[in-house]
């Protein structure tokens, strides 16, 4: 399954309501699972980003498709990256000419 990296910032709405944010990793979660992905995992970040999100899917358009679904609740804005294993990156590269 496809791998993304979430970079997230929380909004002014998302830090207000702070103490609701582990129940709506939870609810993310569930989300998730519903449409045949994971979370695999979350991290309170200090620097640059607020948190990072690890999740695998099904393809780029259920990533796409949760991303949308969540920031749209207004808590968060978000980066997402599609992210290579280091078994995909070497099946990548012994193709390259």
């Amino acid at each position: 399954m496809p791998t993304c990296i979430s970079l997230l910032h929380y909004t002014q709405k998302g830090a207000e309501n702070m103490k609701d944010s582990p129940a709506r990793v939870e609810q993310a979660r569930k989300l998730f699972k519903s449409m045949g992905a994971e979370l695999k995992e979350f991290y309170l970040t200090l620097g640059q980003y607020d948190a990072v999100v690890v999740s695998e899917g099904p393809d780029d358009e259920t990533a796409t498709k949760l991303t949308l679904m969540i920031s749209g609740q207004g808590n968060i804005r978000t980066e997402t990256f599609r992210a290579f294993t280091e078994d995909e990156f070497k099946k990548l590269t012994a193709a390259l000419p």
